[in-house]
């Protein structure tokens, strides 16, 4: 089976170029979450000019010991994962990962196990063997989940899910729990709800749509969830308390299977005039990672523009295209409602570490989203249940593809 391994990519208009690692900068980041401080209560951007620069931005993700990092950068009509590992000189420079990258096709939402041992991804790639038409290229169309296993230090060939999960409708922004159960949304026809699928015997059970209490109206997407099926967190704008364009909602989950209504999570992640659409909680679960189309402050602007400021505004966070931004997600449980279990975790796993400086505390949840966002600034997403990725407003889109299952596992042979 043909290994891919982490190497240099390039891909023109969104990675300037491939260079030897002698010629990198030598200031790269170093240390846990890139050296960063951690945030307190008051989100900060993530990865300022390393991961969030300017370009469209979003969909953050990480291996289980923290030591890859990767995420989606939308500009100029592509679409693409990016990865950056931490290796005895530090961080790596961001590049395209091997399994992304080719300029005809749409890549995005990585979404990493909680063991580590594969990759979920949105992609608009086409069976292989089949040439895209005109229409296909860079088009928010035939929307599937594909997968890349770990291999060594690396990662597989890319492969279908196939069915039940793929169909012809779109499927995208995957979450694995421990036990393998897939959450993923399906978009059809304007719509987009959240749907299940357990794995049993080593095969993906016929997807279910969730019910009113996490589907709680016509459109909601892009939903992350907790490893140990805690809480969903979910994107959604067409709720009476929504702050901004879509907002960020959780809804969690009791130990009969049941869910409570959604909670918004509030200022300051939620914001008005901004769109919020793609979440994520870190594998020690001590961060909350979000995506955010928000601007600097207006305070932070001349009282005449120039050209200058304008190029830097341009080319770096806050530029109301998208960036990611991280919190400490100690607020979270805060908002489950009062009176009811949680849902226990299996005691063979134990309690996950939490970040040192955790505190969450200073959110307001609004007790009054669309779903991709595109790559050229504008709300979106991948088409009108696809306010997630594309278009200053939310419209939807797409259609999907699978290929032949292979028998017992509910995924597809994988080329090659």
């Amino acid at each position: 089976m043909m290994r891919w391994w982490w190497g240099c990519v390039c891909l023109m208009g969104v990675a300037a170029s491939c260079v030897p690692s002698s010629d990198l900068p030598q200031d790269l980041p170093d240390g846990p979450y890139l050296g960063q401080d951690p945030p307190g209560s008051i989100p900060k951007v993530f990865g300022p000019d390393f991961v969030s620069t300017g370009m469209y931005t979003r969909d953050l993700a990480m291996t289980p010991d923290g030591r890859e990092i990767y995420f989606t950068v939308m500009v100029g009509g592509f679409s693409v994962i990016m990865g950056t590992r931490l290796g005895a000189d530090g961080w790596t420079e961001p590049e395209a990962v091997p399994f992304s990258g080719d300029p005809r096709f749409l890549d995005a939402e990585p979404a990493v196990s909680p063991d580590g041992r594969r990759l979920l991804f949105l992609s608009t790639r086409l069976p292989e063997g089949r040439a895209p038409t005109g229409g296909e290229i860079r088009a928010w169309t035939n929307e599937d989940i594909w997968a890349v296993d770990r291999q060594g230090d690396g990662w597989g060939r890319p492969y279908n899910l196939g069915p039940p999960v793929n169909t012809s409708a779109s499927e995208f922004f995957p979450s694995m729990t421990r036990d393998g159960t897939l959450y993923f949304t399906r978009g059809q026809e304007g719509e987009s709800y959240i749907y299940r699928s357990r794995l049993v015997d080593g095969r993906y059970a016929e997807p279910q749509r969730l019910g009113p209490e996490v589907n709680s109206t016509s459109s909601q997407y892009n939903a992350f969830v907790h490893p140990d099926e805690r809480y969903l967190i979910l994107s959604t704008g067409d709720r009476d308390d929504t702050v901004g364009g879509s907002d960020y909602y959780v809804v969690f989950r009791y130990e009969d299977d049941t869910w409570s209504e959604p909670v918004n999570l509030g200022e300051p992640v939620n914001t008005t005039g901004s769109g919020e659409i793609s979440p994520y909680v870190s594998p020690d679960g001590a961060y909350f990672f979000f995506m955010s189309s928000r601007r600097r402050p207006e305070e932070s602007h001349p009282e005449r523009l120039t050209r200058d400021h304008l190029w830097a505004v341009f080319t770096s966070p806050g530029s109301g295209a998208a960036d990611v931004y991280w919190v400490d997600a100690g607020f979270i449980e805060e908002l489950r409602p009062a009176g009811r279990a949680r849902t226990e975790r299996d005691p063979a796993v134990g309690n996950p570490p939490r970040g040192p400086h955790s505190r969450g505390r200073g959110f307001r949840s609004a007790s009054h989203g669309n779903r991709h966002a595109d790559q050229d600034g504008h709300e979106g997403r991948l088409g009108a249940f696809d306010a997630r990725v594309h278009g200053s407003t939310f419209d939807p889109a797409g259609h999907a593809a699978q290929g032949d299952p292979v028998p017992g596992t509910g995924t597809v042979a994988e080329p090659g």
